[in-house]
């Protein structure tokens, strides 16, 4: 016997199928309704985000928040995803709605919404897609090259590691309704105890004055750089691309109340910098396709996940890109050469510079407003694989100096192998590159970063490939552990002239006034002085005194706005938005104590006085944010990290390279002539093959204070490409 009950409810005309000993089923029209209204919703958002961004740019009134947004915005395949996951936590949201306001009935309202019913919403969404299937069978050369996205590099699971999937979850998240609201969002208790505001944290132990950085004895700015260059080859977690919250249409610019995806960061009282104001505006990450609300498709949770539109693998997508109408749109297919795409109208002193982009919204800073000269000819940001590549000139820099290599490897191999067509030269190229990557990050960077003993535990030698090892990058580490070096970012952006001093025609920039200025590169000196500045001067040391400089913490993207961003509370309240669990609960996932009271605390960090401001604080060590207690946390030795985030680096590294197929020392990935060449991989080497520079230290990452050191770059070995020579039969 069955009956059928229909009603209006917020909109949507829903009947229920009620079976006799059976759960009520929701109608496929009434689905598909839904559906259609959440699309409305959604599209109607994204063209007035689209609209406003425009608007901003053309009046020239782009706010910090605007930039942060911007710069976080998915683009390409990943756009599509977020628009699918968008619409499908929407229909599912308005489904609920619509179920809770029908007649009271014994029976919660998620249990109407089965595994079926999240099938149909999944398909008619676009959600589906990202959970099918794909076969490896039709892919070329799976074998010697990787597929731009990453896909079949596992090849039975041939979406691990690979681009726009969940991050992983070494601990379950942590939200406050279970599901997906940061904790802290309507200021409930956790562990019995109120958070603390993210700003008043950053007030209370971050502060440093530019006139308080204490620098670095031992490593250099390339140092600090190098770890962003690293993170922006593994880990971008996109915004949804909305500004405006899709139940009640309030711009999140324009309000302080906290609405999806509006999660402003409270501004505390008589604060210092933001006297006047609030709040300041905060996007959440986008939710991966299915998560949260809508049940996790790719997996059995019921939690939000994030997404990371990168893949997990050292194989250079900040260069190249990550999907493969990007990575064409990258290449210079004018000429069958293997050549990545330059700049047409200006050089570096006749070397390449990174081409420019084409987008509507601009969002790199205007020459004339910071030089307040009228007919300062202006440029628009540069175009590479990653989309950050503008966030400051020494980043930039980076990207410039790997886009010149590229293309002085493609040429080399063009003439050591003329039977070769570009497609073969661009693949081995990048191959190269991939395997300079590994080979710095694992060779020379880790070292500095995690220290001997646990490069000695999990990090020595390579224990060859595992398929069973799950190498994707996990969200502890996008959004806390490896945001360590934000604490060790100058002041200045240093550039120095030939002989490594302050270049009185072009002086060092406060790194504020560095922020998004790519025509600082074409009209300011180009590359060399940046590239001297980044191995010629210090890293800043963190110290428990003097955490984060106020460039980054005041001032963050300044540059067109009297308001700013603040770097550190952007981190504890990403950290709440990803549903991190706090300090002691990772504390204890790498076995190490967990502190319960002032006095563990203090002997922990080493220090009463460090110990005493955060219980202020946070009441609890529970409590604290797993990014400001590992940051606190004392150095282990010769390190830049304390145990926790040397323990938690360490181990994302370790699955990273044993879980990668296409690994460099793997067997069959390289000969053993070409393994051979790539152990000599140097970083002075490639600066010097790609600048104008002459003169440089033979380990950029370790400091010397005198240039008297420094050697000559014709004393630095040549790269050997001769094993890349193929005999033609």
């Amino acid at each position: 016997m069955r009956g059928i009950l229909c009603l209006i409810a917020a909109g949507l005309y829903l009947c229920l199928e009620n079976h006799v000993n059976a759960e009520p089923r929701l109608s496929r029209s009434f689905i598909e309704n839904a559906v259609i209204e959440a699309k409305t919703m959604v599209d109607s958002a994204y063209e007035y985000s689209r609209r406003e961004s425009v608007e901003r740019v053309r009046r020239n009134a782009v706010s910090p928040s605007d930039i942060l947004r911007l710069v976080k915005q998915p683009v390409g395949s990943t756009r599509n995803a977020v628009r699918a996951a968008d619409y499908m936590d929407n229909a599912v949201k308005l489904i609920k709605r619509s179920l809770e306001r029908r007649e009271k009935r014994s029976i919660n309202a998620t249990d109407l919404i089965s595994e079926e019913n999240l099938q149909i919403i999944a398909a008619l969404t676009g959600c589906s897609p990202q959970r099918h299937p794909l076969s490896c069978k039709t892919t070329p050369n799976l074998n010697t090259f990787r597929t731009a996205s990453s896909v079949c590099n596992n090849r039975n699971n041939v979406r691990l590691g690979s681009s726009n999937t969940p991050f992983t979850r070494w601990l379950p998240a942590e939200y406050q309704d279970k599901i997906s609201l940061p904790k802290g969002w309507d200021r409930k208790r956790v562990n019995g105890h109120l958070l603390p505001l993210v700003r008043a944290v950053s007030n209370n132990i971050l502060r440093t004055a530019n006139s308080d950085v204490e620098s670095d004895t031992e490593y250099t700015r390339v140092v600090t750089i190098f770890g962003q260059w690293t993170d922006h080859d593994l880990s971008f977690t996109p915004h949804s691309p909305t500004i405006r919250s899709f139940s009640k249409g309030i711009d999140c610019d324009k309000t302080c109340e906290r609405t999806e995806p509006c999660f402003p960061i409270e501004v505390p009282r008589k604060d210092p910098r933001f006297e006047s104001e609030e709040c300041i505006p905060f996007f959440r990450s986008a939710a991966a396709c299915g998560s949260g609300n809508t049940g996790h498709i790719f997996g059995g949770s019921t939690v939000r996940q994030q997404m990371n539109s990168l893949t997990a693998f050292l194989d250079v997508g900040q260069v190249y890109g990550v999907e493969d109408t990007k990575a064409r749109f990258l290449r210079d297919l004018t000429s069958d050469k293997g050549l990545l795409r330059v700049n047409t109208q200006y050089t570096d002193n006749g070397r390449e510079l990174l081409p420019f982009a084409t987008m509507v919204t601009n969002m790199c800073a205007t020459r004339a407003r910071i030089t307040n000269d009228s007919n300062a000819e202006e440029v628009p940001c540069f175009l590479a694989g990653d989309e950050r590549s503008n966030e400051h000139i020494g980043l930039t820099a980076l990207h410039i100096l790997f886009l010149r290599e590229h293309n002085r490897v493609a040429r080399a191999l063009a003439d050591l192998n003329p039977h070769w067509d570009g497609e073969r030269i661009y693949q081995e190229a990048r191959k190269i590159l991939g395997g300079y990557s590994q080979v710095l990050t694992f060779r020379d960077y880790l070292l500095h970063i995690v220290g001997p003993d646990f490069i000695a535990s999990q990090l020595s030698t390579y224990p060859g490939y595992d398929e069973d090892v799950d190498p994707s990058i996990s969200n502890v580490f996008a959004t806390a552990a490896y945001r360590f070096a934000h604490l060790m970012v100058q002041p200045f952006m240093f550039r120095l002239n030939e002989q490594y001093q302050e270049d009185p025609d072009n002086p060092s920039p406060l790194l504020h006034k560095a922020f998004f200025t790519p025509w600082r590169i074409v009209f300011e000196g180009g590359l060399d002085p940046l590239i001297r500045g980044l191995v010629g001067r210090p890293a800043k040391l963190n110290t428990q005194d003097h955490m984060m400089s106020d460039e980054l913490r005041d001032r963050l993207f300044k540059f067109t706005s009297e308001l700013a961003l603040d770097l550190a509370a952007l981190n504890m309240q990403r950290g709440r938005d990803h549903g991190l669990p706090g300090y002691n609960k990772w504390r204890k996932f790498c076995g190490l104590s967990q502190p319960k009271n002032q006095k563990q605390l203090a002997r922990v960090l080493k220090s009463n006085k460090l110990a005493k401001k955060l219980l202020n604080l946070y009441r609890t060590p529970d409590n604290i944010d797993v990014w400001l207690g590992g940051v606190a946390e004392p150095f282990v030795r010769g390190a830049r990290v304390g145990p926790l985030f040397a323990c938690l680096i360490a181990t994302q590294f370790q699955r990273i390279r044993q879980g990668d197929r296409l690994w460099w020392e793997n067997n069959g990935v390289f000969t053993e002539v070409q393994r051979d060449s790539l152990k000599d991989t140097s970083l002075a080497r490639i600066i010097c093959d790609n600048t104008g520079i002459t003169k440089v230290p033979a380990q950029p990452f370790q400091y010397r204070s005198s240039t008297s050191s420094y050697t000559e770059c014709s004393d630095i070995p040549a790269f050997d490409l001769s094993p890349w020579r193929e005999s033609i039969d």
